[in-house]
């Protein structure tokens, strides 16, 4: 493996940030690369799954939640009308129940860490650790269940071979491809990404496999972005101790080609920042030329901060890459939710953990260079503690900064979803082209089994406030067992290219009572303003 090691310079004039200090940037070249059969081809020579397993959470001092929880100045405490939005489909995904073309689903790992995107023609759900294929106007799936690891089919090495984690699809709205990272947790620690050559994700795929310096990586998340495909991770030394976030940047126009692919990283060595996310694209409108890409994450437990960095990226003369931050920017005060544990269900004792130190997958971006005033917007969330000790709960908490491009980006509105006494967190966020914010969550108290729920709004709602929550799907039977505590690391909000309009969301939940037997729902809405 070639590394190439030059010091940060300083921080590129546009941006207005200091850079990150004494961080190096590390270019990675590819273990391998190649292009490979079409995916409806490999399919019929899928590997066989494996047994039921969990996946431990990896804990870092940034987890650490103080005894007292702030007071939340910005929690609605109450929502007026329904979400105004049309309901499409509502479809079992790949769970217990599911039945595809390539058989029956077999859950093999808890949690799911559900994650789904929308093409030109097609839905793509992953799962830990499979995949299928869904098509987007009818739902019937067309591909799936299979494992992830088919995508490397005869590519060798652990990409291949070994147990994967932390799947994710996105769609490359700019180029029409199907964008697929997942690592493994053996070493060589890897990430392995497939991007396809077309816009069918049955297709074949420009695959590649990168291996991991420091150690494994975690919770590893794309953005899609014009320059490349950036990518933050969690790193852990010898698989234990927390190292700090991770940024780096793919070859994104190598990928495309299929041709030779270098990444270039740079670690952070502040280990009381955790879940950091990259921004990803959504709409065909591109940021500014020639602007970095924004990545956020929470800044240290009770500072009220997030933390922002830009990272700059020139795979030519690797030297010019730069990493700027961190920019801390104030927020209303919280308390991140537990990571483990804190959320009751029905029916049981067991308490599911609600991962509050982490960003939750997408960091959603959309330029609005036409409207009054032109605008970038940056939408996020994440799980907080909220009320007194007598109706102590968790809600989600969501954001719009804008001003992305500039060396002053702000927080244009902000609040926490929390109208009544249940617990909702595990949430995802999307902007449509109209600027409708949609949001979507698990609900769970100990009177009822975890639920899938969404609310959203329109411009003209009141700053930092939701509409009135709907249901997508009541689970019938709360995770109970096994000491399976893990509700998911991430779901997903992704909105469809061809219309720039219609929602689709992703997320789980318990059919019946029990332990490795969770189920998916793949839900697609979109509001009523937006044509």
């Amino acid at each position: 493996m070639r590394r190439v090691i030059s010091i940060l310079g300083m921080a590129c004039a546009i941006w207005g940030w200091a850079p990150a200090s004494a961080q190096q940037v590390e270019v990675i070249s590819e273990v391998k690369h190649d292009v490979s059969p079409p995916l409806r081809v490999m399919a019929a020579e899928a590997a066989p799954l494996v047994s039921p397993q969990a996946r431990p959470l990896l804990l870092t001092p940034a987890q650490a939640v103080p005894g007292a929880a702030q007071a939340d100045p910005v929690v609605q405490e109450n929502a007026g009308a329904a979400v105004a939005t049309t309901p499409g489909l509502n479809i079992l995904g790949l769970g217990n129940g599911f039945v595809g073309p390539n058989g029956t689903f077999q859950v093999q790992y808890a949690p799911p860490d559900t994650n789904a995107a929308v093409g030109a023609t097609q839905v793509v759900e992953t799962v830990n650790i499979s995949y299928a294929v869904f098509d987007k106007n009818t739902g019937s799936p067309t591909l799936g269940p299979l494992p992830i690891n088919t995508i490397w089919s005869g590519f060798g090495g652990n990409c291949a071979t070994t147990n994967l984690s932390d799947p994710v699809v996105l769609y490359d709205q700019l180029a029409n491809r199907w964008v697929v990272e997942i690592i493994t947790v053996s070493s060589p620690y890897l990430y392995c990404v497939a991007v396809s050559t077309t816009s069918d994700a049955t297709g074949s795929y420009n695959r590649y496999a990168f291996q991991e310096t420091i150690g494994l990586p975690d919770y590893a998340k794309v953005g899609i972005w014009p320059d490349a495909y950036y990518l933050s991770s969690r790193m852990f030394t010898n698989a234990i101790s927390y190292a700090g976030p991770r940024a780096c940047a793919l070859n994104r126009a190598a990928m495309l080609a299929g041709s030779a692919a270098t990444m270039q990283c740079f670690q952070i060595s502040n280990t009381s920042i955790d879940g950091m996310l990259p921004a990803s694209l959504d709409g065909s409108t591109p940021p500014p030329a020639g602007v970095p890409n924004t990545y956020v994450v929470q800044g240290p437990s009770g500072s009220n901060q997030l933390y922002l960095f830009k990272l700059h990226v020139d795979f030519t003369t690797p030297s010019n890459s730069k990493l700027a931050g961190p920019l801390p920017l104030a927020v209303a005060a919280y308390t991140p939710a537990p990571s483990s544990g804190g959320v009751p269900q029905s029916g049981t004792t067991q308490r599911l953990d609600a991962l509050g130190n982490f960003l939750m997958h997408r960091l959603a971006y959309r330029n609005f260079p036409a409207a009054n005033p032109p605008h970038e917007s940056l939408v996020a969330t994440h799980s907080v503690i909220v009320g007194s000790s007598l109706t102590r709960r968790v809600g989600v908490r969501w954001y719009e900064l804008r001003n992305i491009s500039t060396k002053s980006p702000t927080i244009f509105q902000q609040g926490t979803f929390s109208p009544d006494t249940t617990f909702r967190w595990m949430g995802s966020i999307a902007m449509d082209k109209a600027g409708d914010i949609a949001l979507g969550y698990s609900a769970s108290s100990s009177s009822i089994n975890p639920a899938i729920r969404y609310t959203g709004r329109i411009p003209t709602d009141a700053a930092g406030t939701m509409e009135a929550e709907a249901t997508i799907f009541q689970g019938n039977g709360s995770q109970s067992g096994r000491r399976l505590s893990r509700w998911g690391d991430y779901t997903s909000m992704s909105v469809d290219p061809s219309d720039g309009c219609t929602m689709w969301y992703a997320n789980e939940y318990i059919p019946v009572t029990g332990a490795f037997n969770w189920s998916t729902r793949l839900f697609s809405f979109k509001f009523s303003a937006c044509q």
